[in-house]
Parts: C-alpha cells; structure tokens; sequence
C-alpha cells in the first residue's frame, strides 16, 4: 500500500482492479486542514483518464506489474505485434492501449513490456531512438537568422518540429518522452 507521499508521477496503482498510470499530480497544504493530492490517472487497459483525490492517511494498491524486454516487429490498423525476447513467443498490443508511443517504434527496437495479471497492457519505449527521416522540406537560404525548424516525417509515422539543417536521409534521435529532436547522426 502506498501512502499519500509515495503517489507520485510514473507510479502504477490499481483502481477497480485495472492498472492506472499516474500521468498528473498536484499535492496541496492548505493552513490548518489537512493535505489533498490530486492526480490525473490513465488506464493502461483501456486508455481512458481518470481524476482523483486523496486526502489526509488515504492510501492506494500498487498494481502488480512485471516488466519484460520484447521486439518490436510490426504494426496494423488495430496492433502493435511484438515476440519476447525470453521466450520468442509472438504477442500483440492493441494500438489504443499503445497510444502516442507508437509513431515513435521502428522494426527491431527492444522495448520494456507492462504486465498485468499475465496479459500485456502497455509498452515503454527507450528514452531516445534513432529514426530516419522520410520527408523534410529544403530550407530557404537566407532563412537562418536565429533557430529556425521546421516540420520533418520520421519513418514511424511521427511528425516533429526539427532544425533547417535536417533533410530527407539523414537519421536523427529522438526523445520519446517529449517528442523532441535531440541530434543528428
């Protein structure tokens, strides 16, 4: 059981018996009373968002999740289809349970899959990745006073804001947590 200081950003905690993300917290004092955390909460089964409270020596169920490494090999309209690297044995996410994270995964990249009573629900991504640029238009010349980007195709499907400098080719990495360029290789 958690208490109310260990709820914190990144935790995993059960509600209604499903595993729920906390992607939002803000903790308040207010002069005599007592402290309220409010978190922002997404179910990894499901996807949905949840809001809730907890106040004074209310406490939360960790949720039970086992981490894996898996490849990444393949996804569809509906699934992201990866093979343990333990076992080699094929699995699949749906997209919605995957979310954003998917325009960032390319063929062959290892990733931590979250378990939940046996069943895969979520995937998390290696902070940074390298990914090719599939399309970027040509920068103006003379438009380079200052840090000028602009918008470039990642072959996962990802859109990002990057430098003039990048163009169609090169192969650049990525931060996953925030969508951001980081450098080019």
């Amino acid at each position: 059981m958690l208490n109310l200081n260990e709820i914190k950003l990144g935790k995993i905690i059960e509600v209604n018996k499903e595993p729920y993300l906390i992607v939002g917290a803000d903790h308040h004092k207010m002069g005599r009373g007592g402290a309220v955390l409010k978190v922002k909460l997404k179910n990894l089964i499901t996807g949905s968002a949840l809001n809730k409270t907890f106040q004074g020596n209310d406490k939360a169920e960790e949720a039970n999740i086992e981490k894996k490494k898996a490849n990444y090999m393949y996804k569809d309209e509906a699934n992201v289809y990866l093979m343990d690297n333990a076992s080699y044995e094929q699995f699949e996410i749906s997209l919605e349970a995957v979310g954003e994270k998917a325009r960032f995964l390319k063929e062959g990249v290892d990733v931590d899959v979250l378990y939940f009573n046996g069943n895969p629900v979520a995937i998390d991504l290696p902070v940074k990745i390298e990914l090719k640029v599939i399309s970027a238009p040509p920068g103006v010349k003379g438009n380079s006073a200052g840090n000028v980007t602009k918008q470039v195709e990642l072959e996962g499907g990802a859109t990002i804001t990057a430098p003039l400098f990048v163009n169609e080719g090169d192969v650049i990495r990525i931060n996953t947590e925030t969508g951001e360029y980081v450098e080019r290789i």
